[in-house]
């Protein structure tokens, strides 16, 4: 874990965004489609879907295990005109009150293999009956597209890379209202370009 938080630290202090400033476009078209009220946003870096979101007038936790992503985030939300609220935290470490969100959203936020389960039920927990889940991120498929490209971005381990098959498992119970794979040519800052595997989910909390 020390090893990570050094990881990002390191790519947030650069002076660039590194996945921009603008939100995730598969993120963006759903969170319109939902009712207003509280999200939360792990591993949520610089802040950049965070800062949308508030700017759309939803109320926003954030939180993410690198000091730098926070002072960017905030930074963002400043220029803006915006609040969030943003915890430097683990998933092991992050605690909110049960039930207390409207919408969780994970927009490349990948796991370990182990523990990629056990998060995300914990996850679930902070979310409301009702509760909408977006999830965008790279499906297995992305591997070939990394290899030959490493702007291309993801994880260099293909089992923290998403099937069907395990979202479906870490949802189970939820009504399962969009889940797809796609390839689609990613432009967002310096670490998110070219062609790409995604897989997308959108699931109600029952």
């Amino acid at each position: 874990m020390l090893l990570m938080k050094e990881f990002w630290n390191t790519r947030y202090q650069e002076r660039d965004y590194a996945y921009g400033t603008e939100p995730n476009r598969f993120f963006e078209t759903e969170i319109r489609k939902i009712p207003i009220g509280k999200a939360l946003f792990p591993a949520e870096g610089e802040g950049r879907n965070a800062v949308f979101a508030a700017s759309l007038g939803w109320e926003v936790v954030a939180f993410d295990l690198s000091e730098a992503g926070k002072t960017k985030a905030l930074k963002l939300a400043d220029t803006r005109g915006v609040s969030i609220t943003y915890e430097v935290a683990t998933l092991q470490e992050f605690e909110a009150e049960k039930e207390g969100f409207d919408a969780l959203v994970l927009v490349f936020a990948h796991f370990p293999n182990p523990l990629r389960k056990t998060f995300h039920q914990k996850l679930t927990t902070f979310l409301k009956p009702g509760g909408i889940v977006i999830l965008v991120g790279f499906s297995k498929k992305h591997a070939a597209f990394n290899s030959v490209n490493e702007q291309a971005g993801g994880p260099k381990d293909p089992a923290m890379l998403f099937s069907k098959k395990e979202l479906e498992g870490d949802f189970d119970g939820f009504d399962i209202q969009l889940l797809e794979e796609a390839e689609v040519d990613l432009q967002e800052g310096n670490y998110h370009l070219g062609k790409s595997a995604v897989i997308r989910l959108v699931a109600r909390k029952k």
